[in-house]
Parts: structure tokens; C-alpha cells; sequence
């Protein structure tokens, strides 16, 4: 298993081929040069047979990841995928460069679903073809474009489970119509957490216009003081308002518990497909239970004092603003 320190720096190809060992996950593996295109990958494996695969890292505007991954003949259209996300015609686009190596922490050219071992890509949607199940085996890069591995699409949801993953296959080419009378039918893939690049955090902070005030505050009339004065207020007035609309999601219980049972949901998975074999057998209660409880319990006790506390500020606030109406 992966240390913390491995997971914070991101994993390494080596270290994720010792994971699919460790999980006895039968894998060949076929060395050439770097490549960044699925054409210059098929120059050296496409006589192999098997099926190719083409991997996007895509961004909605409200900053939500999805990672797609589909044989490379499988026509995305992303328009289309987007209405059935429920994110409207121009909901998706392709997430920048700086997303590679911040979340999935892979470089250009090795994005695949084998990227979602690292801890900092959680909050990624995962969205796989239904047609790799339909190919002997398929062709995905380790972490590293210089090299590729094949595996069936057995040991690829073999290895999703084995890090907390439940394997979504997706029609992509399906003749699907979102309307009035028919909702989206991918909605539930849409990520409830968004993930934070810390350039972002960064740019975010060193955009502070100081530079633009600080020349003109000789020349600030009372006019313009009062303006700023206006606008200072109308901002504090908007501030509760945006403040309770997080606090009031924060406190949604159905999203709060639709969240523990997806985790627990993901443990028992992992628990269960490390106790198959070739065959089934009888898998004690005991240590699956046990498995379960390592797996989620940290989880459960994180997303139990998020609510704790976000119920707590929201009392605090009721408090303050009943306190400002009595006055």
C-alpha cells in the first residue's frame, strides 16, 4: 500500500505496477517512446490488437472534474455529453495543463483512469465506455506515456475498487434527447466536490488591486469616499445571505448521508473483491466488517464534524441576527 507522503508527492509508475501486483491483477507490459497522441501510441502497439483508449480530463464552470475514458474509435461529443451531465449545451470544456499536474498529478500525455490512485484526484468523475468490456483487453499508459499496459476490463474495475472506486460505464454514443420529459440521464456522475489547484489559490490572492488604490488616495473626493462607503454596506448586507446559502448546503442532510452511504458503499466493494478468487467462496463476516470500519470510519467522523460544525456557525448566525432585529 501507498504511504501518505507517496500519496501527497503523487504516485510513480513503478509504484503503481507494485499496486496491481499486490492485487494479482494480470497486466502485460509494452515499452516505446514517450508518445502524446493515441496515433503515435498505435505506431508501436496497434498491431497488437485489443482495443486503444483516448483519456480526457474535462472542467464545467462551476470548476468540476470528470475524467473520460473511451476506445479510441468511441465518438465523445462533448455538447451532447454535457446536456446528459444536466450541464446545459456549453457546460464542459478541456481542463488546462495546470489540472494535470495539480490533481491527477500526471504530465501531459498520461492521463488515464490509473491517475486516480493519487489522493488530490477524489473528486474527480470518472466516466468509462461500456465498449471496453466488450474487447479482449485494453491499452492504458502506467502513469507515464513511455510505456503502456494491457488488461480487460475486469482487472481495470478490479483495480477501481481496490481504491475506493465503483466502475461507471457509460453509452457515449447513445441517442439520447435531454428535455422536458426526459432529464439527464448521467446527472448523478456530476461531482459534489469541487477540487482546489493551488496556482488557482495563488492567482486568486495576488490579484488584490493594491497597486490601483494606493496612487489615488491623495485625490479621493468626499463624493467617492461616500460611494466606497455605499458599496462597503451593500457588501456586508449580501455577505449573510451568500454565507447561509453554504451554510444551508453544508447542513443538507440527504447529501450528507448519500455521502456515507457512497463511501461505505465503496469499502464493502473493495472488501468483497479482495476476498474473490477465481471461485467463490465464503467470506467471514468478521473481517469484511472490520475491513469496512478501517476504511471509513476517519470518513464518517470528517463528514460528522463538517455537519457538527456547520450547524453550530448556523445557530451562531440565527443568534446574531435575531440579537440585530431586537435592537
Amino acid at each position: 500500500m501507498l504511504t501518505e507522503e507517496q500519496e501527497r508527492m503523487g504516485c510513480s509508475k513503478n509504484q503503481f505496477l507494485a499496486h496491481l501486483k499486490e492485487l494479482q491483477i494480470a497486466f502485460v507490459t509494452y515499452v516505446h517512446p514517450a508518445v502524446l497522441t493515441v496515433e503515435a501510441q498505435a505506431k508501436h502497439i496497434g498491431h497488437l490488437g485489443g482495443g486503444l483508449s483516448k483519456n480526457l480530463l474535462l472542467k464545467d464552470k462551476k470548476h468540476r472534474y470528470y475524467l473520460i475514458s473511451a476506445l479510441a474509435g468511441t465518438n465523445v461529443d462533448l455538447k451532447v455529453l454535457s446536456q446528459r451531465l444536466g450541464l446545459g449545451k456549453g457546460g464542459l470544456r478541456m481542463a488546462p495543463e495546470e489540472a494535470l499536474k495539480e490533481i491527477l498529478q500526471v504530465p501531459l500525455g498520461c492521463v488515464t483512469p490509473f491517475a486516480l490512485i493519487n489522493d488530490s484526484a477524489r473528486a474527480v468523475s470518472l466516466l468509462l465506455d461500456q465498449s471496453f468490456k466488450a474487447q479482449e483487453c485494453c491499452f492504458f499508459h502506467p502513469l507515464s506515456n513511455d510505456s503502456t499496459i494491457s488488461l480487460n476490463s475486469s482487472n481495470l474495475d478490479k483495480f477501481l475498487l481496490s481504491i475506493g472506486r465503483g466502475p461507471s460505464y457509460v453509452n457515449f454514443e447513445a441517442d439520447t434527447v435531454v428535455g422536458k420529459d426526459n432529464p439527464p440521464d448521467l446527472a448523478a456522475f456530476v461531482p459534489a466536490e469541487v477540487p482546489q489547484l493551488p496556482e488557482e489559490a495563488v492567482k486568486t490572492a495576488v490579484h488584490v488591486p493594491e497597486q490601483n488604490h494606493a496612487p489615488l488616495e491623495k485625490k479621493i473626493t468626499h463624493v467617492q469616499e461616500r460611494d466606497n462607503r455605499s458599496r462597503r454596506t451593500q457588501k456586508a448586507k449580501e455577505k449573510p445571505s451568500q454565507s447561509g446559502d453554504v451554510l444551508s448546503e453544508a447542513t443538507d442532510v440527504r447529501k450528507f448521508i448519500k455521502e456515507l452511504i457512497d463511501k461505505t458503499s465503496s469499502a464493502v466493494l473493495l472488501e468483497i473483491s479482495k476476498k474473490l478468487k477465481d471461485e467463490l467462496r465464503v467470506l467471514v463476516e468478521s473481517s469484511v466488517l472490520d475491513g469496512v470500519k478501517k476504511h471509513i470510519s476517519s470518513d464518517m467522523e470528517n463528514c460528522a464534524m463538517i455537519l457538527k460544525n456547520a450547524a453550530y456557525t448556523q445557530g451562531f448566525q440565527a443568534g446574531i441576527e435575531s440579537c440585530s432585529l431586537q435592537r
